[in-house]
């Protein structure tokens, strides 16, 4: 039997050795051209480097459409009615245009966040009237409003940032009292910068922590309140008279400056799958403490209050109906409480990168 294992093992001994020559690297050669591969992607040409400056610029591409948020809606509403003469009830030919624009952006960055707003409304109606024993068509400006916003904010802890915000806001086109003053020569009541409005503010603002309520409340302890008019025709009145103040700014200056602090609340949402359904409101308020101090006329001060409310219904994606509201109080310029309402049915185009 040992002889027998001893046998196997010589024989195994010189199967290896064979085994081994075969293999070696000296004999074991190939062509250059023996393996050949088939696929079928195609080769750009690009070489080591364009390809990683491609992909370095792909990454960039996507970290800033994931950094940068984009909203914007555009509205083209308006409406025609048309009487022929020999219509029997009483009626005018009217024509009524409204055009909205609202962009948003948001850019987000670790613990910054910037916030640019710029929207823009302009309405036009034509209505006919008399003027001088005739009867004619008058275009008459109802809706005008330039509004640009801009808010750097630092996280600070969970729901709350502090830093900036500041807002300007004046009209495109002058304004008139009525429908006919242009054509008869009064003086208009206002203008591009007349007024114009700047406030800026240095806060604190908290988020609720729930999607389904986003409400943002900022809490602006030091601000500034700024009121421009540049036209100073509109202190004029129909009679050759001139009013001490508009807008609060007196005859001979064209702006006036108050500081104290402000509140502002914000809530945007929209509901569907689709968005049909959004509503925005803004509510914001100043208080001038630190110019009625210098003055000690606190009794003199009122806080000035704009609260703003747009709802959009999307009907289809291209139709929509904006219901708008604002209430509006300023001492300064009326004692009374103003308030603006509209209805309006039309075209509609939204961008959203995300």
């Amino acid at each position: 039997m040992k002889k027998i294992y001893a046998i196997l093992t010589i024989a195994a001994m010189f199967a290896a050795a064979s085994l081994s020559a075969q293999v070696t690297v000296s004999e074991a050669t190939s062509e250059e051209n023996a393996a050949r591969f088939e696929t079928d992607v195609k080769d750009a040409g690009l070489s080591v480097e364009e390809n990683a400056e491609a992909r370095l610029r792909a990454e960039r591409i996507a970290l800033r459409k994931e950094r940068n948020t984009i909203d914007f809606t555009a509205n083209l509403h308006g409406s025609l009615t048309a009487f022929s003469k020999s219509w029997q009830a009483a009626g005018d030919n009217t024509i009524t245009i409204l055009a909205n624009v609202n962009f948003l952006h948001t850019y987000k960055k670790g613990r910054f966040t910037l916030t640019n707003n710029a929207s823009g409304k302009f309405g036009y109606n034509n209505m006919r009237m008399e003027l001088n024993g005739e009867q004619s068509g008058v275009w008459f400006k109802n809706v005008d409003e330039i509004l640009l916003s801009t808010s750097p904010q630092w996280a600070m802890v969970k729901n709350w940032t502090y830093g900036a915000n500041i807002k300007f806001r004046t009209q495109f086109a002058p304004g008139y009292s009525a429908r006919g003053d242009k054509q008869v020569g009064n003086p208009r009541v206002s203008n591009f910068m007349t007024p114009g409005y700047l406030d800026a503010s240095v806060g604190f603002t908290y988020v609720l922590p729930n999607e389904k309520f986003p409400l943002k409340v900022n809490l602006s302890p030091l601000a500034m309140s700024a009121t421009y008019v540049f036209d100073q025709e509109v202190y004029k009145n129909t009679d050759g008279t001139y009013n001490d103040k508009m807008y609060g700014v007196a005859l001979g200056q064209k702006s006036k400056y108050e500081g104290g602090l402000s509140v502002q609340l914000d809530f945007d949402r929209t509901w569907g799958k689709n968005g049909w359904l959004r509503y925005r409101t803004t509510a914001y308020s100043f208080y001038g403490w630190i110019t009625a101090f210098s003055a000690e006329k606190f009794a003199d001060v009122v806080p000035t209050l704009r609260w703003e409310n747009t709802i959009d219904i999307k009907a289809t994606k291209h139709i929509s109906t904006q219901i708008y509201f604002q209430l509006y109080y300023n001492k300064a310029e009326v004692d009374k409480l103003q308030l603006s309402s509209m209805l309006s049915v039309g075209l509609t185009y939204t961008f959203k990168n995300k």
